[in-house]
C-alpha cells in the first residue's frame, strides 16, 4: 500500500476514544488531558481541532469526542498530540503520534468506513510515553447527506488495524498499536461496547 494515497481532499472525522498511561517526567498525569489532530501538509494550511480536557481520566483518560479535519491532497499523516492543561504552566506536551493516511485510505474498504487504530505516543525526546485509541472515517459527499438514513449494521467485534513502526520523524515516531485484544478488553472496561462510537 502506498503511503501517498489522498489524491484529493478529503474530509475526516476522527474519534479520540482514550488514552493509556500518560506520563510527564515519567510520573502519571493528574487530570486535564487533550488532544489536537491536525493533517502534515505542505502544500496548504492545515485544520485541526481539538477534545475537550478530561478533568477525572488522570493518565487513563476517556474522551469519546468526534473531531473534524479537513484532509488536503498530499497529505501523508494525520498528527495527534495529546497535552496537559495547566493553569499555572500552560499546555504541556505529553505524546505525538504520526498516523499514515494509507493505514485508512487506499485499501480494499469503502471510503467511509470505520477503521478503529491504536498507537504508541513518543514524547519530545522520543521515547515511549503512552497510548492513544483512536477510530478514523473518511466524510464522503453521500455520506454528510444520508444523516437521516439507517446505518448498516457493522460487524459485533471491534477491530483494531496494526499498522507497524516506522521511521523517525521531526522527533515522533508512527505510533505502534499494541495488541489488539488487549485494547479491546481496555475499552470494554471503559463501557465502549462494540461500533456504538458510529
Amino acid at each position: 500500500m502506498s503511503d501517498i494515497a489522498n489524491t484529493h481532499d478529503r474530509s475526516l472525522e476522527v474519534t479520540i476514544i482514550s488514552g493509556e498511561d500518560l506520563r510527564i517526567n515519567d510520573r502519571p498525569i493528574k487530570n486535564n488531558a487533550f488532544v489536537t489532530v491536525k493533517a502534515d501538509s505542505c502544500c496548504s494550511p492545515s485544520s485541526h481541532d481539538s477534545t475537550k480536557p478530561d478533568a477525572r481520566g488522570e493518565s487513563y483518560p476517556y474522551w469519546d469526542e468526534k473531531l473534524h479535519v479537513e484532509l488536503p491532497a498530499g497529505s501523508r499523516y494525520i498528527i495527534a498530540e495529546v497535552r496537559r492543561r495547566s493553569s499555572s504552566a500552560g499546555d504541556k506536551l505529553v505524546g505525538t503520534a504520526w498516523i499514515l493516511v494509507s493505514d485508512f485510505v487506499g485499501d480494499y474498504t469503502p471510503e467511509n468506513y470505520l477503521h478503529f487504530l491504536s498507537y504508541r505516543l513518543r514524547d519530545a525526546k522520543g521515547l515511549r510515553n503512552g497510548i492513544i485509541n483512536i477510530s478514523v472515517r473518511v466524510i464522503t459527499s453521500s455520506c454528510k447527506g444520508a444523516s437521516s438514513r439507517p446505518w448498516r449494521s457493522p460487524p459485533s467485534v471491534l477491530e483494531f488495524k496494526t499498522p507497524v513502526d516506522r521511521e523517525k520523524n521531526g522527533g515522533t515516531v508512527t505510533g505502534v498499536p499494541v495488541c489488539w485484544k488487549r485494547r479491546y478488553e481496555r475499552l470494554m472496561s471503559l463501557g465502549v461496547s462494540g461500533y456504538g462510537l458510529v
